[in-house]
């Protein structure tokens, strides 16, 4: 055959990138890749990991799941540079942002995406979340604002508000911050809003987001219909860094939203607080500004 005249397969442009930031959760990741394997529609979706320098079996996952895209970064720069990193990489029109302990049903990617399809005035949507006995779990989180960020003055996390029976059975919920766990966003607002701010380590980009779209008088809703598992993880990570990096996060949170000196406030109270209780490996670090990625750079 003359090459001249050889035919060209059209380049399939996926339309959603599913996203999943990892470190050391290689079952979890694996689980998780499983289902979105399943997906309806797999042809439209793109899976992209980025993998924060784990240090368990997750490098073998490129052999085993040929179709993903694996990123894996030299040090833990924490999650909101690798969500910047593949969301660049990214090229469908719709982020889908992904904790590698949610395991999506065969129909929910494709279902999320239809709502955004139809919706313009939609920049997020989410599934309800349930676990294994297909209970709900649905929670939101609080508005990142002044008052319901000072419970993270100690190194704790913003807690969750449950979402009753009565509010599940409606056809679609207004949501203000409904996390990263399972969260489908149009990447041209993320593109527009110059992507993630860096100056969030592992926590509190996604906060910026909600807080985005709702300045702009954009929506986030939950579709109680369309549904995923949660399988919640047995602990979580509040080592000193990881409470540093919420508190040091809620600060600049607060001061690119509220004003310097509410940022700068927030950041003294919780360095008095820390003193308070003796706490002088986390006023250290609250100190010299560590966050989960500042050890790495």
């Amino acid at each position: 055959m003359n090459p001249a005249n050889a035919v060209t397969a059209p380049v399939t442009i996926p339309k959603i990138a599913a996203i999943l930031i990892v470190h050391n959760q290689a079952a979890e990741l694996r689980r998780a890749i499983d289902a979105l394997e399943r997906s309806e529609q797999r042809d439209q979706l793109e899976i992209l990991v980025v993998d924060c320098a784990s240090d368990d079996e997750t490098a073998d996952f490129a052999d085993e799941f040929p179709d993903i895209t694996l990123q894996r970064l030299p040090e833990n720069f924490g999650a909101t540079k690798a969500l910047n990193i593949a969301t660049r990489t990214a090229r469908a029109e719709y982020l889908f942002l992904l904790s590698p302990d949610v395991e999506v049903a065969p129909d929910t990617v494709a279902r999320l995406a239809e709502k955004l399809d139809a919706e313009p005035s939609l920049t997020g949507v989410c599934p309800l979340l349930v676990d294994g006995a297909e209970q709900p779990v649905a929670r939101t989180r609080p508005f990142p604002d002044r008052q319901s960020l000072a419970q993270v003055r100690g190194g704790g996390e913003l807690g969750w508000i449950p979402i009753s029976a009565q509010t599940l059975a409606q056809e679609r919920i207004a949501v203000l911050y409904p996390g990263r766990e399972a969260l489908m966003v149009r990447k041209q607002f993320v593109a527009g809003m110059n992507y993630f701010d860096e100056r969030f380590g592992e926590y509190w980009a996604d906060a910026d987001l909600a807080i985005k779209i709702r300045k702009a008088g954009r929506k986030l809703e939950m579709f109680p219909a369309i549904r995923a598992t949660w399988h919640a993880p047995d602990s979580v990570s509040n080592d000193t860094i990881h409470k540093s990096d919420r508190i040091l996060g809620a600060a600049a949170l607060l001061g690119k939203h509220d004003g310097f000196l509410a940022g700068f406030g927030f950041r003294i109270s919780a360095m008095l607080s820390a003193l308070m209780r003796f706490d002088f490996a986390l006023l250290t670090a609250l100190v010299s500004g560590k966050k989960v990625g500042s050890q790495a750079k």
